[in-house]
């Protein structure tokens, strides 16, 4: 029978050792939940260290990623390619193991944490994933149970956790959506960085969830390997309610003069402390040795791929009986797109440039998502209570509901309600588990709420696709609040994330084919609230490369030599093509370049760039937003806005602050006199 606390003490010296090595971290976390640690991945976690990327594995999150030594130590010591040299590199250049968990770095690894609450939401995104790939592929025939997607998502979350208004927006979806096979265990410690949280932390935590929903347990023995065994399997046999395991700690446990105090938590417990720890654990081994018998104890080699060998035995009656359903599931969970994708896509664009329709560019993407939910099952959207603004729902998108048991209606749609930072960092989660593309709809201005999830998106190259409509002080009547006037330009510096803003329904649809051809990177599409003509193309192919020649001089009859260029985005593109038929007038021979890209356009050749923007050729940039952004494509001059909108009609708003054609041929006129 395996020593528990041995195990235990295992990871509280892992913990303590690299903290100490690295002069960096946070031991107090992973030496506190040290035995929640083993209860859950001793007794009941569902995984193979030898494929962490198993389908139906159980999904583990340390939403409180600092105690990142936690997970590090149990991807070790249970089997993980995580060997012990890369924990004393805890924290060093090109480690495996940076100082919060990151995907892509040590295998077993499910989500980039980082700032807290997010854990915590993206494990609500898995949990929601797995319940709905359950509806959508598991099938019963007669007394044989096809049940090829069933497993858990575990969350270990801490006292910052809940504080973060995030994990309200989570945990009252998670409720609503009845994730019974969601289980959060608290690590209830009473400590943060200040020290005692009793001050500022108020909370009735077991209210609070049961309040939304969940089933709650506890609080419990946190340190009573067998109270929090006891207390998962209960939260196993739950039928309709997620649930929280209040587990009581000790932060630093084992320490004789840190446990229980904040200095137990973000720094080296210090050579004289570790001594004395390990005397007070009893454990009196070198940093880094672990004894045979312990790795014994933890190894889940044999037993991961027990589980997995039982379920590739299931998945095989599965595809002999539903052979369609199993290849459909093999190509979701790998992230493939349809062999037909990329004529839907040809097709799409097409249709929009032969209709040719005079839309708002957020009615331009319904029209788009319309053929591409069609096509795309694992397509799944949503909105944060705009449905009727943002238009991201679609025929084959009905509203996802469930019942009084849980079960659901097989809806694509989500109602996020008034919960941006939530939904983009649900999205992230189901982007994560595997099995859907997620995309979910608001206001752009509203992208300050969602923004450290859709840099944490960006962070993890996961495909997650923003749709932020009403782009501009084309909003009008609602005032500065609600207009975006910063935000596009905030949003491309966030690297790897593809900001569109296009300008027609034919650059929408080539803009949300990219968007979900791009397996490694989330996109934000910018959609106007207002209608924009259709711009006639010379080449639908050129869109995809971010900015291309929509218009020439010669275009209108005018045979010179180019002597500037404007470049514009969005609903400021029109105003671009008129600009150039009044300069016409005045002999005046100017390009039109529609920019809908800006990232896409930064990646392609030197020799592409220059052809859409030649050198020695005077730039003008025209955008509804803020000026600076502009400068680094050599512009001479840019017709933007620096200051905040106004409540009033747009087309006052519009020549108010000189989003005229006639203020855009002026202002080429006096760039060509200087």
């Amino acid at each position: 029978m395996a020593n528990t606390q041995l195990m235990a003490n295992a990871v509280r010296a892992l913990a303590m050792d690299a903290v100490q090595q690295a002069n960096s971290g946070h031991p107090g976390a992973p030496m506190g939940m040290a035995d929640i640690a083993v209860a859950l991945w001793g007794r009941h976690l569902r995984h193979n260290p030898r494929n962490p990327r198993w389908a139906n594995r159980d999904r583990f999150v340390l939403s409180n990623g600092h105690g990142s030594m936690l997970i590090y130590a149990l991807l070790h010591l249970t089997g993980y390619k995580l060997p012990i040299g890369e924990l004393k590199n805890f924290r060093q250049l090109h480690s495996m193991t940076p100082g919060h968990p990151e995907v892509g770095y040590a295998p077993g690894v499910e989500t980039t944490t980082g700032p807290l609450g997010q854990g915590l939401t993206n494990a609500v995104g898995m949990a929601l994933a797995e319940k709905l790939l359950a509806k959508e592929f598991n099938r019963k025939d007669g007394e044989v149970d096809h049940a090829i997607v069933d497993h858990h998502t575990y969350v270990f979350l801490g006292d910052g956790c809940l504080m973060e208004g995030v994990s309200h927006e989570a945990a009252a979806l998670a409720g609503a959506w009845k994730l019974n096979k969601l289980v959060a265990l608290y690590d209830d410690n009473g400590i943060s960085i200040d020290g005692q949280v009793a001050p500022w932390f108020i909370d009735n935590t077991a209210l609070r969830f049961a309040a939304y929903g969940w089933n709650v347990i506890g609080p419990i023995d946190g340190h009573d390997v067998d109270a929090v065994d006891r207390a998962i399997a209960d939260a196993k046999n739950s039928a309709d309610k997620p649930t929280l395991i209040i587990c009581k700690t000790h932060i630093g446990k084992g320490s004789p003069n840190r446990q229980d105090t904040a200095k137990a938590h973000g720094e080296p417990l210090g050579a004289e402390e570790i001594k004395l720890t390990r005397e007070a654990l009893g454990w009196p081994y070198a940093p880094f040795e672990i004894p045979a018998e312990v790795y014994a104890d933890w190894d889940a080699k044999a037993q991961g791929l027990a589980a997995e060998s039982g379920w590739d035995a299931k998945f095989a009656a599965y595809k002999a009986a539903h052979p369609e359903l199993a290849r459909e599931f093999v190509r979701r969970m790998k992230g493939e797109l349809p062999k037909n994708f990329a004529q839907v896509a040809v097709d799409t664009a097409v249709a929009a440039h032969t209709q040719a329709e005079t839309v708002a560019s957020r009615k331009a993407s319904q029209l788009a998502l319309e053929a591409f939910t069609a096509a795309l099952p694992e397509l799944l959207g949503g909105s944060a209570d705009l449905t009727g603004s943002n238009l991201t729902n679609t025929k084959s998108t009905p509203n996802l509901r469930f019942d009084l048991a849980g079960e659901s209606n097989g809806g694509r749609h989500i109602n996020y309600g008034v919960r941006e930072f939530g939904m983009a960092a649900i999205m992230n989660g189901i982007a994560l588990h595997g099995g859907y593309i997620p995309y979910g709809g608001t206001f752009l201005t509203f992208s300050d709420y969602s923004r450290n999830a859709i840099r944490m998106a960006a962070l993890m190259k996961q495909r997650v696709i923003h749709v932020f409509t009403h782009d501009s002080i084309g909003l009008g009547e609602d005032g500065p609040t609600h207009q975006s006037i910063e935000h596009a330009a905030s949003l491309r510096l966030i690297p790897n994330l593809d900001v569109w803003r296009p300008a027609d329904t034919a650059e929408t649809a080539v803009a949300w084919a990219v968007a979900l051809q791009h397996s490694n990177k989330p996109t934000a599409l910018l959609l106007s609230r207002q209608n924009l003509p259709y711009a006639p193309k010379r080449d639908l192919g050129e869109i995809s490369r971010g900015a291309y020649v929509l218009s020439e001089p010669a275009d209108l009859g005018l045979k010179k030599k180019m002597q500037a260029v404007i470049i514009a985005t969005g609903s400021e593109v029109q105003l671009a093509l008129k600009a150039q038929e009044l300069l016409v007038a005045k002999k005046i021979a100017v390009r039109v370049v529609s920019m809908p890209g800006t990232n896409a356009f930064d990646r392609q050749t030197e020799a592409y760039k220059a052809s859409v923007l030649p050198a020695g050729v005077p730039r003008i940039a025209v955008e509804m937003g803020v000026t600076d952004f502009w400068w680094k494509y050599g512009a001479a001059a840019v017709v933007g806005i620096d200051t905040y909108g106004e409540s009033a009609p747009a087309p006052v708003l519009f020549k108010h602050f000189g989003f005229t054609a006639e203020n855009v041929a002026e202002t080429v006129q006096a760039v060509l006199a200087k």
